[in-house]
């Protein structure tokens, strides 16, 4: 990790603020790339979830047709993670929008069968990981200490505030032309390459040529690194265990509302607000944790908002009306906004730089394959069960995985040291980077990594 003392010691004395942040061009450019990235691939899943829905008028097929998105993380997610910590990060990711745009664009062409259509966004979908998680990797580069923990909070709020425009306008536009949601998602592709290649600075990959080893070999370094160490593995339960309960609204919303309408609202706007409902309250629960809340207190709070976000979607045990049901999902987004801005940034500051971009493809894979994995369960007991009923038990569920996330949970003394232990191991990297292969020197230090995190 690149940082000084200097940078560092202001995020130590108070909270980072969003002119902070903000106030790094760069930071600006990656921010609007990964917005516009987003908006276009959310207006495009909710077209295509509702489509499914009215074709088949099936809740399961429904809810697979969301959770379709999630498969190339399953099947190449770590690996091709790590094949992006192999090259330079602004090269990748432009390379990925391109990509993502021209298939885009033969997917909305109107001659293009619908096995095809399947196949091109499966493919357009497996470029997601190697750019995330190289903009995942680059983001400390650009920010150090709490800036990079208000940084994450602006940014997956924003994706968050993406995620509404795109489910509504999404919702709109698949009413009238599925092609053009398409096309409008290729456009923000477009716009997203052109400013992360005039926006950034070329910067070297995290593993040199000299001392990559097996592409094989790195990405099983990337679990191990993430779930051997305490802190790592601990933030990695208590992300993945919010992804289980959190989705399942979102990826059900179609299904409910065409069940149970009422206070004025027809299926489609209902379904629109509860998808919104969720990011919409992700937004506040960053703004508001991470901005009127100091890093300490952030800390403090984790434990019980993990519990309370799972706990606030029980009562749809009673089959409440879709504005209530927006109102309790919105409150689970709240609590998961208050936690997941903070556990992404402690989880970039406990790691060495050049095992930044594998373990991101660890975590990005592992919270796309349980979200996806949740809404295909939720979604098969739906079939055979009232939604509000599934929903609640599995909520239920939730809080008894959330506790045992909260009673892990290290303390902050632990936390500490293992980002310090990070940023030592970065700059010694730097000079003799941790890529040699299976060497004497690696292994030769792995264990006092593993001491100085669990101090």
């Amino acid at each position: 990790m690149e940082a000084t003392v200097s940078d560092e010691r202001p995020a130590q004395e108070s909270p980072a603020t969003f002119r902070d942040v903000f106030g790094q061009s760069e930071f600006r450019a990656l921010f609007a790339a990964n917005v516009l990235s987003w908006v276009g691939d959310y207006l495009a899943k909710a077209a295509v979830t509702v489509l499914v829905l009215h074709e088949t008028q099936s809740v399961a097929l429904s809810a697979a047709a969301f959770a379709a998105s999630y498969l190339p993380w399953l099947i190449g997610g770590p690996l091709l993670s790590a094949l992006a910590g192999r090259h330079r990060y602004r090269r990748v990711m432009v390379l990925c929008d391109l990509i993502r745009m021209a298939l885009m664009v033969l997917v909305a062409m109107p001659f293009m069968p619908a096995w095809a259509i399947i196949g091109l966004i499966f493919v357009a979908t497996l470029a997601n990981p190697p750019s995330q998680a190289a903009r995942s990797a680059l983001l400390p580069h650009i920010l150090t200490g709490d800036r990079l923990v208000v940084g994450l909070t602006a940014s997956t709020s924003a994706v968050q505030a993406a995620q509404v425009v795109g489910y509504l306008a999404g919702a709109t536009i698949a009413v009238l032309n599925p092609s053009t949601a398409l096309l409008i998602n290729a456009g923000t592709f477009a716009l997203s390459a052109a400013l992360v290649r005039f926006g950034l600075r070329d910067r070297a990959p995290a593993t040199a040529g000299a001392h990559r080893g097996h592409l094989l070999r790195e990405t099983a370094e990337g679990f191990r690194i993430v779930f051997a160490r305490p802190v790592l593995r601990a933030i990695a339960v208590l992300v993945f265990s919010a992804m289980v309960f959190s989705i399942v609204p979102e990826g059900l919303a179609a299904g409910w509302a065409a069940e149970r309408t009422g206070g004025g609202m027809n299926a489609g706007t209902a379904q629109a607000v509860i998808m919104a409902a969720n990011p919409v309250g992700y937004v506040l629960g960053g703004l508001v944790i991470g901005r009127l809340v100091g890093p300490a207190r952030r800390l403090a709070l984790m434990p019980a908002l993990a519990v309370a976000a799972p706990a606030v979607l029980v009562p749809a045990l009673l089959d409440p009306p879709p504005a209530v049901v927006a109102l309790l999902a919105g409150a689970c987004g709240f609590a998961v906004g208050g936690i997941l801005p903070l556990s992404n940034g402690l989880f970039m500051q406990a790691l060495p730089d050049g095992y930044r971009a594998r373990a991101f493809g660890v975590m990005a894979s592992g919270t796309q394959i349980i979200q996806g994995a949740s809404v295909l369960a939720t979604g098969a007991l739906a079939e055979r069960f009232p939604i509000p009923t599934v929903v609640g038990f599995w909520s239920a569920a939730g809080v008894l995985l959330m506790l045992v996330a909260a009673v892990t949970w290290p303390r902050p003394a632990a936390i500490e040291a293992a980002v310090q232990s990070a940023r030592a191991e970065s700059v010694v990297g730097s000079q003799h980077p941790p890529h040699r292969g299976p060497g004497a020197d690696d292994r030769g230090r792995e264990p006092a990594r593993r001491r100085h995190a669990v101090t």
